[in-house]
């Protein structure tokens, strides 16, 4: 079996690779050492590929060494040009590549191409498993990117009349494909239309999922391709693809546990509630909105001890975040007090705030959890908002029939003076008014997020 270098010494490399991964998840745990554990995390993978494909002989190792050049270069020119706000649309296509990697070497394995000659049930029914959540997860991710790029009608949910029956329905068909599979081993053309609900069955799993959702849908999707990467495992016998499948499912489930906790929601809630559509008749009298200027904010700041800053999915659509450390520093300069405020569910991916900010070299002891920094917002004398509006509506509170009704909340509206800056008086992605906008001790500052940051930092530089 293993021509160029002994068994052995793989499974001593997969050990290797296996503590590599685990020590990496553990780095990218914090801000400050996430970078390292980023790389760390790749030093095992590319350890783990290349003992795989030197043991068993799949190609000649000079295709090896054109393989990792080529996809080093390929990682690094999307690391380079794609942008931060684009992250989360770049790691909802990596995760369907993962699943549909494990769905096609599936196929390939059913069909007798592959590196293994079994066709038993077990094999068959470890071989529809791993075909069911892989192009699930391909199709499903597909979705959420059309979503998070807003050309699925603004990413809001899509639902039809019996549309859980439908779902249930296709479940029971795939296991029901998945155990003729293993009934008849000798036709194995059963997964073709395996593939096809499994296929439509991601489609459907994600369509009515709106995007105020969206963390929780690429943290269960990254997991899924993790799970279907195991089930490769088991189906190839490697125990570096089981290993490395199975801590990414975990971490994926753990975080996407954490994220419906930090929505206090269940997680079926939020596969099946269609937070984000819009409800005929909801619309209410409100009272006219007074504008405020960025000069206004800037005089408002000068008197305050203590600015929280409350960043939003509008921040990054702006690239303001630069423009928010500069505004940092200068108030920073003036012996007034900073901190960002970070919601768990900020954003369209976990952590896309930090990573933001991160990019603009905010430091990280400015940055504070929704449980630190909400017992310091009755001090503050302004909480600016800037392109967030669900994680700090207060309807999350007060308002039962609201579809975020139990959500913890940053505690915006605790401050002196709350300035919100948005485009328009449009709700967030959940759909949800926010009663925050009328409020007394609420300035609106209406426009795009860098250039309402910029004229708040002409206007301090000025006086």
């Amino acid at each position: 079996m293993a021509a160029y270098i002994p068994e052995t010494v793989v499974d001593f490399a997969y050990l290797g690779a296996a503590i590599l991964f685990i020590y990496a998840l553990k780095a990218m745990a914090s801000p400050r050492t996430a970078r390292v554990g980023n790389a760390i995390g790749a030093v095992g993978m590319l350890v783990a590929i290349v003992a795989t494909l030197l043991v068993l002989e799949i190609i000649d190792w000079k295709w090896i060494v054109v393989g990792l050049i080529a996809g080093t270069a390929i990682g690094a020119v999307v690391a380079y040009t794609v942008k931060m706000t684009a992250m989360p649309q770049m790691v909802a296509l990596l995760n369907g590549f993962g699943g549909l990697a494990s769905g096609l070497v599936a196929l390939v394995e059913v069909y007798g191409g592959g590196t293994t000659t079994e066709s038993s049930a077990e094999f068959l029914v470890i071989a529809g498993i791993s075909t069911l959540i892989g192009w699930l997860t391909f199709t499903g991710s597909l979705v959420a990117f059309a979503k998070l790029q807003e050309v699925v009608i603004g990413g809001r949910p899509i639902v039809f009349p019996f549309q859980k029956l439908v779902n249930f329905a296709m479940l029971a068909l795939a296991a029901a494909l998945i155990a003729l599979l293993a009934y008849l081993p000798d036709f194995p053309h059963v997964i073709i239309p395996l593939i096809l609900v499994a296929a439509v069955i991601g489609v459907l799993f994600v369509i009515p999922i709106g995007g105020a959702d969206m963390p929780v849908v690429i943290s269960l999707l990254n997991s899924y391709s993790g799970l279907a990467a195991a089930a490769t495992g088991f189906l190839l016998k490697n125990n570096g693809l089981i290993i490395s499948g199975a801590l990414v499912g975990a971490s994926g489930i753990i975080l996407t546990r954490l994220m419906c906790q930090a929505m206090n929601r269940s997680l079926l809630n939020v596969l099946f509630a269609a937070v984000g559509q819009v409800r005929a008749g909801e619309q209410k009298e409100r009272p006219p909105v007074k504008r405020y200027s960025a000069e206004d904010a800037a005089i408002v700041m000068e008197g305050s001890q203590l600015v929280v800053i409350v960043p939003g999915y509008g921040m990054a659509v702006a690239q303001a975040q630069h423009v928010v450390k500069e505004l940092a520093d200068l108030l920073t300069a003036r012996g007034i007090e900073v901190k960002y405020a970070i919601h768990p569910v900020a954003g369209r991916m976990p952590g896309h705030m930090n990573v933001l900010l991160a990019e603009a070299n905010v430091p990280y002891d400015q940055l504070y959890t929704m449980e630190q920094i909400n017992p310091e917002m009755e001090r503050a004398g302004v909480a600016l908002v800037i392109g967030a509006n669900d994680v700090i509506n207060p309807a999350a509170r007060t308002d039962k029939g609201s579809p975020i009704y139990g959500m913890p909340i940053i505690d915006a509206d605790k401050a002196r003076t709350l300035m919100i800056i948005k485009r328009s008086l449009s709700p967030g992605f959940a759909g949800v008014d926010n009663d925050l906008f009328y409020a007394d001790k609420t300035m609106m500052l209406f426009g795009d997020a860098k250039a309402m940051v910029s004229d708040i930092v002409a206007a301090l530089k000025a006086g």
